[in-house]
This record gives C-alpha cells, sequence and structure tokens, in this order.
C-alpha cells in the first residue's frame, strides 16, 4: 500500500477527518454509544427484563450540542412523568376500555401542550397508554420513570464527559462555501452583460439566484447548530461573541443574495429589452466587469473574515474587504459616468441602468467594515439589555421580601 497517498487531503486520513467533521457521523456514533450504555446500566437498576424506554430516551436526548442535550432531556423526562402521573390518576378511577382510553390519550395530549414538553407531546399519550393498559400500574409507572431517567441522565453524563464537538468551523466553511457561490454567480452575471444573452439564458441566471434561498437555508441550518454547540460549553470563551459575529456575517450574505436576485432580475429586463441586442456597448460592459470582479472578490474576504479563527487573521482579511470595496467604488463610479452617458442617449432605459447601480451600492454598503461594526454593537446591546431584563425578572423585589419577613 502506498502511504503516501493515505496522508494526501484525498487520501484515507483525509476522509477519516472529513467523517470526524460531519455532524451526522457524529451523532450516529455518539447515540448507539450512549443507548447501548443506557441499556446496560438500566439492566442492572430496573427489575423490567427488557428495560427498553432507557435506551430510547438515550437515543432522543443526546444531540449534536449539549445545550440540545439539556433541554431534550428535561422535556423527555417532563413528558413520561407527566404521562405517568395521568395513567396512575385514571387507572384509580376508571379501568381501561374504549371510553377511559380515549379520555387519557385526551388528556395526555392537552396536558402535554400545556406544560409545553414541545416534540415529546405524544410521548405523554404513549407513557400514559403503557402504564394504562398493565394490572400493576403503580410498579410498572415506577419502572418507566427509572428507565426514562436512567436514559435522559446517561445521555447528559456522556455528553458531560465526552464534550460534543463545537461546530463552529463547520459553520464557518458553510459560510464560507456561499459566499464563493455568490462570486461565481455575480461574475457569471457580469459576463452576460459584455454580449448579447437570449432571454432564457438571462432568465436561468435568474434562477440560480432563487436558488441561493435553499443555500442560505442550509447554512442556517450549520449555523444554528453551531450556536447550540457554544451555549453551555465550559470549552469555549466568549460564546456571545462568536454567535453573533456568525450570525450576523450570515445576515449579511443573505442580504447580499435577495439583492443578486433583484440584479438577474434586472439583466433579464434589459435582455428582453435589447431583444438579441448587446446589452452593454465595450467601455460600459468593462467598467461592469471589473466592478463585478472586486465586488465578487469582496464577498469571499467578508466570509474570511466573519469566520477568521484569530485576531490577525482577521485583520489581514478586513484589509483585504477594505482594499476590494475601494477598487469595486471606483470602479462603480467610472460604470455610472459610463451609463449615465448611455441613459442620456437611451432615455427608456434609465431605470434599468440605474437599478444596476443601486444593486451594487446596496451589496457594497452591506459589506462595508463600519457598518458591520455598527451590526455587532447593537446586537451586543441588544443580548445584555434581554439578559438584564431577564436578571430583573428573575430578582425578587424589595416589597415582596419584606413582606415575607
Amino acid at each position: 500500500m502506498d502511504v503516501t497517498r493515505l496522508s494526501e487531503p484525498g487520501g484515507f486520513a483525509g476522509r477519516v477527518k472529513r467523517l470526524r467533521r460531519d455532524p451526522f457521523v457524529v451523532q450516529t456514533v455518539r447515540s448507539t454509544a450512549a443507548a447501548t450504555l443506557s441499556y446496560v446500566v438500566a439492566l442492572w437498576l430496573s427489575s423490567e427484563p427488557a428495560p427498553l424506554t432507557a435506551p430510547l430516551t438515550a437515543l432522543l436526548v443526546v444531540q449534536v450540542t449539549l445545550y440540545s442535550t439539556l433541554t431534550t432531556s428535561l422535556r423527555r423526562v417532563n413528558s413520561v412523568v407527566v404521562g405517568v402521573l395521568i395513567a396512575i390518576a385514571f387507572s384509580a378511577l376508571v379501568g381501561l376500555s374504549w371510553w377511559s382510553l380515549a379520555l387519557v390519550i385526551l388528556a395526555s395530549l392537552v396536558v402535554g401542550r400545556l406544560v409545553k414538553v414541545e416534540e415529546f407531546v405524544p410521548e405523554v399519550a404513549i407513557s400514559a397508554m403503557l402504564v394504562l393498559g398493565v394490572t400493576q400500574v403503580a410498579h410498572t409507572a415506577w419502572d418507566r420513570v427509572l428507565e426514562t431517567l436512567i436514559g435522559a441522565v446517561v445521555g447528559m453524563l456522556f455528553n458531560l464527559v465526552l464534550a460534543a464537538p463545537v461546530w463552529v468551523d463547520t459553520a464557518g466553511e458553510s459560510i464560507e462555501d456561499l459566499a464563493r457561490r455568490m462570486r461565481r454567480l455575480l461574475l457569471d452575471v457580469a459576463e452576460e452583460f459584455a454580449g448579447a444573452p437570449p432571454v432564457e439564458r438571462a432568465a436561468a441566471r435568474l434562477h440560480e439566484a432563487r436558488r441561493l434561498d435553499n443555500d442560505v437555508a442550509d447554512v442556517d441550518a450549520a449555523l444554528r447548530t453551531a450556536e447550540d454547540s457554544l451555549r453551555f460549553n465550559p470549552r469555549v470563551k466568549e460564546g456571545l461573541l462568536h454567535r453573533i459575529v456568525l450570525r450576523t456575517g450570515l445576515d449579511t450574505l443573505e442580504i447580499c443574495a435577495v439583492v443578486l436576485r433583484v440584479l438577474t432580475r434586472t439583466l433579464t429586463d434589459l435582455a428582453k429589452r435589447r431583444d438579441g441586442e448587446e446589452l452593454l456597448p465595450g467601455p460600459a460592459a468593462l467598467a461592469l466587469q471589473e466592478t463585478a470582479q472586486h465586488t465578487a472578490d469582496a464577498f469571499v474576504s467578508y466570509a474570511v473574515l466573519v469566520t477568521a479563527p484569530g485576531s490577525e487573521d482577521a485583520e489581514a482579511a478586513e484589509t483585504r474587504l477594505a482594499g476590494e470595496l475601494r477598487a469595486a467604488r471606483a470602479c462603480r463610479d467610472s460604470t455610472a459616468d459610463l451609463l449615465l452617458a448611455l441613459a442620456l442617449r437611451d432615455p427608456g432605459s434609465w431605470q434599468l441602468y440605474g437599478a444596476l447601480l443601486a444593486e451594487i451600492d446596496r451589496v457594497l454598503d452591506e459589506m462595508d467594515p463600519d457598518h458591520r461594526g455598527r451590526r455587532l454593537m447593537e446586537e451586543l446591546d441588544r443580548h445584555t439589555r434581554d439578559r438584564r431584563d431577564r436578571l430583573r425578572r428573575l430578582a425578587p423585589r424589595p416589597g415582596r421580601a419584606s413582606r415575607a419577613g
């Protein structure tokens, strides 16, 4: 076997590294191990011959992040306890019949909604039915609660001992990939202005821009996982700042993606108006392409700035971004002069020329470092106010404390 091939980025070592950073693979391994361990523990502590509720609970509560595991564990245990209490109450009053079963299910679903167990509302009814259907209600109820607690505790301890990965790098890669796709789209759109594309090809660019919405949704899902992995994680410092930087960065790229869709709409309208003729003369098309080149490069630099792991990388990315924005604005001014001359000769197209400039201006303004700094400060202030308000609501009031004394 060629050892050098194993160490190549695309070789065996590279594939193993990618698998270790794949949330699905990590979740599969962690859930399997936690479920098996909880079953072994339940065999020791429970009197049931096959305590499958424990591994089932572990499968449900072991999530990709510690935050999700804690919140899911609480909802799962709450749902089982509520279902067991409902079953015990009904067993003391009525036996098992079709109408009592209907009442148990109805009461369980309603109470489950009231206690806010969210996705575990059906679990309340399931627990109640399983307990109500046996003869020794109290014994079965205790075993089911015990197995649920075993599965939840094992799942939480599993995440505490073997802490879930921090998915910031994965989310950062998703953001950078989105920026690169936006870059390619903008360059492709700019190429169309130099020729006479048919309306069908211009419309294809519009459909491509609309597909960016799906890409943004995928990145948003990866970012939510990364945000959860930063919560309650003892290995992470300044988790709030990381979350805000990534979230505001994605918000900016999402706005730019919307503007790109509008830009492709302008391209389609201009292609319809020209009807097979050249969209823009040579000098205007070249100036627009240069503007698009610098703006497209700014997408990637902005994404690198948002996802930079250290201050030195962030400063280098911010320097590159500032230079590309300056170059883009200079080319944009030249483009504006050429488009103004075209609008004077063809007044009927001035709306489309103005739309091109407005869309470019919006993208450049969104990625401006000053705009980003203001947005970060606003988000930090908002989180600080929200935290202060929560603490104020939780703190005891002086009047209430004096009356209690």
